[in-house]
């Protein structure tokens, strides 16, 4: 069975860059509504599973398969994304950093390329930091809940674009919640991870 996480701080916790109401939303009730239904779609899998499952998408019964890349891509994406939140400050490893140097010119280089990344997501969508199985770097922008995971790919930073990550904040000001998100990444949690894949 798969479960909700809990959030791993309080939802006031990232407070002015991201409110309140928006995290108990968020989570609450997007997030839980991917756990329901991924659980009608796969009553014997476990949360162990999730990440073979998306990986070989393509081996599921055709009549799920849609289903379990929108729920299940929304329970791995949203999961991964609650971990990369962080009201404590911290800065990329130094393996990190010279990953990022060496492949987008610099940290500042890399934000303004992702912001640019998240931008340009039409509708609803999500934007990735990525390790592909060659070991770079890429960024990824996804529809929908699609998880990188079905590309073979590492995912390492992950921003929500969908409206219901901000809008009741930020309304249509995508940008203003982009530029917030960079005052909260947990980037000791993205160095583990990019550690992790090597």
């Amino acid at each position: 069975m798969f479960t909700l996480p809990p959030l791993p701080f309080a939802p006031e916790a990232l407070e002015p860059h991201i409110d309140t109401q928006t995290m108990q939303i968020h989570h609450g009730k997007h997030h839980q509504a991917y756990v329901d239904n991924l659980n009608k779609l796969l009553p014997d899998k476990t949360e162990a599973d999730l990440v073979n499952i998306l990986a070989n998408i393509e081996s599921l019964p055709e009549g799920i398969r849609q289903g379990v890349k929108n729920h299940g891509g929304g329970h791995a994406n949203h999961s991964l994304f609650w971990s990369l939140l962080s009201p404590t400050p911290s800065i990329p490893s130094p393996s990190l950093l010279s990953s990022i140097t060496s492949t987008f010119g610099g940290l500042d280089a890399f934000k303004e390329q992702f912001t640019t990344k998240a931008m340009s997501v039409f509708g609803s969508g999500w934007t990735f930091l990525v390790k592909k199985p060659d070991g770079t770097l890429a960024l990824k922008r996804h529809s929908f809940q699609n998880s990188p995971l079905m590309q073979g790919n590492t995912p390492l930073l992950a921003l929500d674009v969908w409206e219901h990550a901000y809008y009741l904040k930020y309304q249509n000001r995508r940008a203003e919640y982009i530029t917030a998100f960079w005052n909260v990444v947990n980037w000791s949690e993205v160095s583990r991870l990019f550690e992790l894949s090597s």
